[in-house]
């Protein structure tokens, strides 16, 4: 029973003691609240890989300056499995997947795309070879995460990214288009089972986003950027595509999927997958952009001098109507009125 003490004005005031057993209470609340705070704030997050592709994927993992390397660089993800890695509160970094790995006589590994050129199924702190789909992320250590999904480097496979049991926007996000087969042939590699971007294709400032192009301002999309934006309307398509491709979610964990759609593009040619996600959003090509293709717009497609003058602004005059290229899930969108002057 808690005992009452009288003030000096005869009324009551309660006891400044407590008892131990409500020491006790108090000091394991107070445990309880702080191991609470402390784990969410260091808990960091997992990522799962989920191979949907009809092959098998080899991940690869880069962490940025400063982070840490996971539990692993690489790794063998074969059809239809999965794999977990957790990572630090604060963590960033990067995760592609690597098709077409093959081993040597010796075990030395190569791959057909996305290769870190490590020689090993594990990466070593080595970043994937463009052409290649990258997911991003930047850990809060005690707010918000940041991811993306980038076509920056190119397109090498389908790639979405979906958080599971955080707070916010937290947004499905990624690439499930079969950009390989939409490919201009300027842009394609040699054997057609990847998707160069402009930048790593032409080498120039203006679609590198370099030199005097290396601001928000001087760095526009290009006819490319925007057939990747049209495409995968989520995903970033140029270097400073921020404001439509990074999303945000806070105490999540995440799942990368690869090939979220069946069946996959290295199978199947001129097919275009629809995936609709938990959130109901739909990240087939049309989405947002139409979907219409036709047999003029690849032989168009094929004139990859012309495509690539008219990205550059330096489009010949020539007497010809309209040219229309209907581009969503096999050929490009633009519509580019010719006059004779």
């Amino acid at each position: 029973m808690k005992s009452v003490l009288m003030s000096s004005n005869n009324a009551p005031r309660r006891n400044v003691f407590v008892s131990f057993s409500e020491l006790g209470f108090l000091r394991n609340v107070f445990v309880v609240s702080l191991f609470c705070t402390v784990s969410t704030g260091v808990r960091g997050a997992s990522f799962t890989f989920v191979n949907m592709c009809d092959y098998t994927v080899w991940p690869g993992i880069l962490a940025n300056a400063g982070s840490p390397a996971l539990e692993s660089t690489g790794f063998e993800l074969a059809q239809g499995t999965s794999r977990s890695l957790q990572a630090p509160s604060g963590w960033s970094g990067r995760f592609w997947g690597r098709t077409g790995c093959n081993f040597d006589g010796s075990g030395e590994v190569s791959c057909l795309t996305a290769d870190c050129g490590s020689g090993q199924v594990e990466c070593n702190g080595l970043g994937a070879a463009p052409p290649a789909t990258l997911a991003e992320f930047t850990l809060g250590t005690v707010g918000q995460d940041f991811y993306d999904v980038s076509l920056v480097d190119g397109y090498n496979l389908p790639m979405l990214v979906e958080g599971s049991g955080g707070s916010g926007p937290c947004a499905i996000t990624g690439c499930s288009a079969d950009l390989s087969q939409q490919c201009p042939v300027e842009l394609r590699t040699g054997d057609g089972s990847a998707c160069k971007s402009a930048c790593y294709a032409f080498q120039s400032p203006e679609y590198c986003c370099s030199g005097a192009y290396n601001s928000p301002v001087t760095c526009r999309p290009s006819v490319y950027s925007e057939m990747f934006k049209a495409a995968c309307p989520r995903s970033y398509s140029y270097a400073y595509d921020d404001a439509t491709s990074t999303f945000t979610c806070s105490g999540a964990d995440y799942t990368v999927t690869f090939c979220p759609s069946s069946p996959s593009h290295k199978t199947t040619r001129d097919t275009t997958p629809t995936t609709v996600g938990s959130s109901g959003l739909d990240y087939s090509p049309g989405s947002g952009a139409g979907s219409t293709s036709g047999a003029g717009s690849d032989a168009a497609l094929a004139d990859g001098s012309w495509l690539a003058g008219l990205a550059m602004g330096d489009s010949r005059k020539a007497t010809s109507p309209s040219l229309l290229f209907l581009v969503s899930s096999t050929s490009l969108l633009i519509l580019h009125s010719v006059s004779h002057l």
